[in-house]
Formats: structure tokens, sequence, C-alpha cells
């Protein structure tokens, strides 16, 4: 497939060094021709130095005969202005845009087949929002993902001594959970290291496991593989941007929100707008500021301000304070193996969320919804089943028949509204809605073959 990519900032950037692993003919474009020259060399990729949205920029970079156009700079009005032009002159078939204001946003009569032509809209800030809502609706989580209408989740935590199924096999858990409809391990990471499941597998404490399970099921099993976390109550957002409001305006009916940012008028704004939220003026990495709102207390600090260096400071020092959870927004991939360990519990990438968003339209098959994890290198993956026994490797046949390629895992089927946990002998239908868990990204071709409808299956 031929991608044109519009801006060489950190998602355009991180998004072609995902694609390219995948064979895809990329065309970089941005203005800064040395950060060009910079993934150029690293990447071996197409680029061209120009303005985004301008028609000479795009033909030169291929538009006329590219496949999908990705328009990911950092100005809304370049990116849909690009992706129009990319349909007037050059009939794209697929145009993508990053859109980050509300006010376009949320204005739906600026597009459609009379006016702005973008097949696809990508909002980083409200895809980090609904990320880090999530986790601290359940506790203890590193990440959580949603599937099949939110009705299936993954989850991904570490556990940790004292949980019930520390210590079992896999062989054993189902006995443990009669009263539910079950769940799917779908990977365990020992070490950072993934280990081969069977089962005799067994649970040891700080394994990374991801689980696959339906969404009222996923409390009483995280509860198991780690001792029992208490519910959020107390919150301290520091950053009142874009995420930090968007954040503020979703919690702040179920749990206890503070708000912390530098700019007086911008406190004044929210002030005026959010309806529960405490708005305080302040540094949030201020030691007294901290001690003052009784930091000690909080049971989560989401550092979400524009500055990775100031996101990271203010979370180490609530860490210190004895925040239970810190979080902190980080666009530079290179700092997130740096804060490992230094008291920063996650690390949220608005790249990472922006590119899961995307990639779902890059898959072969009918693929719904993608996640990409462990910073790229897996990917979950709903993908729709169709055809039948002769046109499709995976309709009518049971798991234990499917030809699963290496590090996959189906973890969950929904049909027909229902979810099914499935096992060995479980065989899948036409239109059922397929959950997959694939640890090993380079495996992702094999995964959309099995769910390709051939005119005529061998």
């Amino acid at each position: 497939m031929k991608i044109v990519i519009l801006g060489a900032g950190q998602v355009g950037g991180t998004l072609a060094e995902n694609l390219i692993g995948e064979k895809h003919d990329i065309v970089l474009v941005d203005t800064n021709h040395e950060r060009l020259k910079e993934l150029k060399e690293k990447l071996d990729i197409g680029t061209v130095t120009g303005h985004a949205s301008h028609p000479t920029t795009l033909r030169e970079a291929g538009a006329a005969d590219a496949d999908m156009l990705i328009a990911v700079t950092d100005s809304d009005e370049i990116n849909m202005i690009a992706c129009q032009a990319a349909y007037s002159l050059f009939h794209t078939p697929t145009k993508i845009a990053r859109i980050r204001s509300p006010e376009y946003f949320n204005c739906k009569e600026l597009f459609g087949d009379n006016n702005l032509h973008i097949d696809v809209f990508i909002n980083p800030e409200k895809l980090v929002t609904n990320n880090i809502r999530e986790l601290i609706a359940h506790p203890g989580a590193l990440q959580v993902l949603n599937f099949a209408d939110d009705k299936v989740k993954l989850v991904a935590l570490q556990t940790r001594p004292g949980g019930v199924l520390v210590g079992k096999k896999l062989g054993e858990l189902r006995k443990h959970f009669l009263n539910t409809q079950g769940f799917r391990i779908a990977a365990i990471f020992r070490e950072d290291h993934l280990i081969p499941l069977d089962g005799a597998t067994v649970i040891e404490a700080g394994d990374e496991i991801f689980f696959i399970a339906a969404q009222e099921d996923i409390r009483p099993i995280m509860h198991s593989l780690r001792h029992w976390v208490h519910p959020y109550k107390r919150i301290i957002i520091a950053g009142g941007g874009n995420i930090g409001s968007r954040l503020a305006r979703a919690l702040e009916n179920n749990y206890q929100v503070k708000l912390i940012d530098q700019n007086p008028v911008r406190c004044q704004e929210l002030s005026e707008t959010l309806d529960k939220t405490t708005v305080l003026l302040g540094n949030a990495s201020d030691k007294e500021l901290l001690i003052s709102e009784n930091a000690e207390d909080t049971d989560v600090f989401c550092a979400v301000t524009n500055d990775d260096e100031a996101n990271i400071m203010a979370c180490m020092q609530a860490k210190r304070l004895g925040v239970r959870q810190t979080m902190a927004l980080i666009t530079r991939t290179a700092y997130v193996d740096l804060i490992e360990g230094s008291g920063i519990n996650i690390a949220i990438s608005p790249q990472s969320a922006s590119i899961s968003g995307i990639l779902a339209y890059l898959r072969r098959g009918d693929v719904v919804n993608v996640h990409s994890l462990r910073r790229g290198a897996a990917e979950a993956i709903e993908a729709v089943a169709h055809g039948d026994h002769k046109t499709s490797r995976v309709v009518g046949r049971t798991l234990s028949e499917i030809k699963l390629p290496k590090c996959t895992t189906i973890g969950a089927i929904l049909r027909e509204g229902q979810v099914i946990i499935p096992h060995h002998d479980t065989a899948i239908e036409s239109d059922d809605h397929v959950i997959l868990f694939v640890a090993d990204k380079k495996y992702i071709r094999d995964v959309e073959k099995l769910f390709q409808v051939a005119v005529t299956f061998f």
C-alpha cells in the first residue's frame, strides 16, 4: 500500500516507523528538511520538503497514485485542506486527518459528500482522555482497551504477591471463576520476555499479564491476579489544556477532582466552565502547593501538560509526597525507557492512541478495531469473520482446528451481542466479531490472511 503521511512530528514519525516494518511504501512530507533527513536515513522512506496542503507538494509526494493520505501536522486547518485537495485534485481513496479543536470536530455539518471530504477523524485528546478515564475506573490496571462496543475489554496489569491466582497453573484458572463468563489470558511477559502459554504455565508475582474478558467480569478477575486495590476517589490533574479540561469534565461527577494550571487566564476560564472541579493556580511540581492540597491522600495524580519534562517532574514530586498512582503524558518515546522505576506508574502516549485509531484502516479484511501495544511491538485486533467453511480459514472451524500464527491468541468472540470466551472446541460462525491478541507484530499479515474471504479456498 502506498501511504502519504503529512507531518513529521512525533505522531508522523512514529507512524512511519510502525508502517515501514509492514513493507508499505511510505512518503513523509514536512517543512522541516533536517527532520526529514533524519527520518529518511533511519527508516529508508521517501520524503518531500514542502507545505503539506499545497497541491504541488501533494503531487510531488505521489498523492495521485496513493492508496491513503494521513494528515497529522500540528495544524487542524492544514490537515483539513490537505485532505480536501487530495480528494478534489488526486481522488485519493482514503483520507485521514488529525483534528484537535472541538470547534471543528463537533461541527458535523463541515464534513460529508458535499463538504470537506475526510474519511477518518483522529482526535488524540479524546483518545487520551478515554484511556485515562478507563485506567482510573479500573484501579491497578496498566492498560484498558475496549472492543465490541465496550462489551469486551483487554486489560494489562502486573501481578502482585497475595493475588489468589499467583502461583496457580493456567489450567487451574477456570474453576476459580464459576460465577463469571470466564476470561482468556492472551499473553504473559516476564522480565520483558514473552513466555509460552499452556496449561502448565504458572503465574508468578511481577508478571505483566494481558487478559480478555467481558466488561462485567473485569474487576473480579483483576482482584484475583493482584491484591485488592481500593477504588479511586481523589484525583489531581496537572495541566488545564485540552486534555486536562476534557479529563476534569469527564471525571468531576464521580470523583473529587482538583486541577492545577500556571496560567491565571486559563484558570479563570476553567473555573467558569467546570462545575465541580476545584481549579488551582500554581506550579504542579510545587511541593508546598501539593502538601497544602493533601497530596498524601490523593489516589491519582495525572500530569497532562504539553511539556514532557514538567509532567515527569510533577509526577515524581507527587509520588514522593505519597500519591498512590501517578500518570504522565509523554510525547517523546525516548523518555519512556528513562522514567521506568522513577516513581511514575504509567506513561500515557498520545502517539500510540493516534496510531491505534489509524491502524484499523490499514488492515486487510474486515477489521473494525485495532490497538497498538507495548510501544508498537504488539497489537490487539477486532476482526469480523465472513464466508463459510469453503471460503474462510476460520468460519465453521473450532479454535483447535484454526492454524493461528505464532504469538497469537483468540481471546473473545462477540456473537449477536453476546460475549463468548472461547475454548478449544468453540467454533467460529460468520459475522462473529473475533478479538485477537498478537504479541509479535511481525505476524499481523498472517492474522489478516485468516480473515480474508477467498472465492475458492483450499
